[in-house]
């Protein structure tokens, strides 16, 4: 797939006489004339006016939104989803050394020096649904919608620290300057929201992800497609408000008169990016009023309120699922809730025990009732919303102040639910201590693979050429997740 932003796409609808009004330019305004001359049966398009104008995929999409559900930290699959009563017999015992040889771990000592050994869950599990899915106490709102999901058993990543990884889950690299998966989805297909960006990032949680921005970052990406973490109290966008004394009417000859002046530029240069910078300042002003709009819940009713467990105005992950829903009613095509912190080491304030348990009800509610809200809508049609972090949990206990797991790479639970995948359904199968996977293994390219076939885009299409190759989310690698599929 070629790059979405020619420089002439970036002028057209422009006029003539809306140019040459404003400012006299010699020989940039013939060359300006001649783009327009040349853009003009892309004027006819919405997409030739905007960079985040909705565009065609590469075929019939089955999802038009997407809401992925970050549990930054990497939550234990074996608390929650892969149950494994074998481990209850064998609790305490040594894993066997055949699990081990040519494995990494990210704190090696506490892996091998110390012989960690394995660790039973302490938490019960029940089968829930007609599917008949196991989920464990902790999450009894989640329990009450698997009919709804598929689970995906066996995932599996390639990098066991928790920056790197989660650059990896969201960008297909550990590399800093990789675009994220949602900065690929817009830059592919765009957006179908007028007044906000096209990719929205909401965060919850004692902290923010480890990694930061360049987790929803756009890397060689024009920028326009990069996330905006929108805050769910107070100003959504921080700057975003009218400077006191400026009148609508003056800031919008202000933005005017530098457009006209980036456009000069951008005819010089033929830089995407100063088509980007175009772009933004048009968008921030139409946010002005739609973004404190879209956070505004005043207009949700107390049952809707109820359902997620979230106060109208103090910021929560529930108040952020509720803010998705609202967000995709917007058109906004991807929305990312990252909730810390799931990290369970078994140290001060990441022990498997209390600590984990209350990271699990602050998501319970919100999680379950997001994708409730979504089928009563009928949204749940067109929207996919999945739920993961970065990696799993060993079955094996960590030697630290109390109980915890390390980070595990090979195995781990996901779940998706809502437009094009199966209800109700199971992915992939690991082995009776969880460790590793015996049927339907999902790397993370294969996830992301799936995800943009979802949406309509071919993950080997969709390519930007940049430093003299051509790039993709999922790299050289992926493939189509065809069990997951409905």
């Amino acid at each position: 797939m070629t790059p979405t932003l020619p420089s002439s796409s970036a002028l057209a609808g422009v006029t003539r006489r809306h140019f040459f009004s404003r400012c006299s330019l010699g020989l940039g305004s013939v060359a300006l004339a001649s783009l327009l001359d040349r853009s003009a049966a892309q004027a006819k398009s919405s997409a030739a006016t905007h960079p985040l104008a909705p565009r065609p995929g590469h075929h019939p999409a089955r999802v038009k939104n997407v809401i992925f559900l970050f549990m930054a930290g990497g939550p234990s699959q074996l608390e929650l989803f892969d149950h494994k009563p074998r481990l209850i017999p064998l609790n305490g015992q040594p894993i066997p050394d055949s699990y081990l040889e040519g494995k990494r771990f990210a704190f090696m000592d506490s892996s091998f020096k110390n012989r960690s050994t394995l660790l039973a869950s302490r938490r019960a599990f029940r089968q829930h649904g007609a599917s008949g899915m196991w989920v464990s106490e902790l999450f009894p709102h989640t329990s009450g919608i698997v009919d709804d999901v598929t689970f995906i058993r066996t995932c599996a990543t390639d990098v066991f620290n928790h920056a790197p990884a989660k650059l990896f889950m969201n960008s297909g690299s550990s590399q800093f300057g990789r675009p994220s998966m949602g900065a690929w989805v817009t830059y592919g297909i765009g957006s179908e929201a007028d007044n906000l960006p096209g990719f929205v990032v909401l965060q919850s949680g004692p902290r923010g992800p480890r990694g930061g921005a360049v987790n929803w970052g756009s890397g060689f990406l024009p920028t326009s497609y990069q996330g905006v973490p929108l805050r769910s109290q107070g100003e959504p966008i921080l700057n975003l408000t009218t400077p006191a004394g400026v009148s609508t009417d003056r800031q919008r000859r202000a933005i005017d008169a530098v457009k006209d002046l980036n456009l000069q530029r951008l005819v010089e240069t033929g830089d995407p990016e100063i088509a980007t910078r175009i772009a933004a300042y048009e968008m921030a002003f139409r946010m002005q009023t739609s973004a404190p709009e879209a956070i505004d819940l005043r207009g949700e009713s107390d049952a809707t309120l109820a359902l997620y467990g979230a106060d109208r105005d103090k910021p929560s992950f529930a108040r952020n699922c509720l803010l998705a829903r609202r967000l995709v009613e917007r058109g906004v095509r991807f929305i990312q809730l990252y909730h810390t912190n799931w990290d369970s080491h078994g140290g001060p304030g990441e022990n498997l025990e209390t600590d984990f348990e209350k990271v699990c009800h602050d998501v319970d509610q919100g999680q379950a009732a997001l994708v409730k809200d979504l089928k009563t809508r009928g949204l749940l049609e067109d929207t996919l919303v999945v739920w993961g972090g970065e990696f799993g949990r060993t079955p094996m206990g960590e030697n630290r102040e109390k109980t915890g797991r390390n980070h595990h790479i090979d195995a781990f639970t996901m779940w998706l639910a809502g437009a094009g995948v199966k209800a109700g359904a199971v992915v992939g199968e690991t082995d009776e201590l969880g460790f590793g996977p015996v049927r339907d293994r999902v790397h993370v390219h294969d996830l992301h693979a799936t995800l943009l076939h979802l949406l309509g885009l071919d993950h080997k299409r969709l390519t930007f050429r940049f430093q003299g190759r051509d790039f993709r989310l999922t790299d050289v690698h992926g493939e189509i997740v065809r069990p997951l599929l409905a």
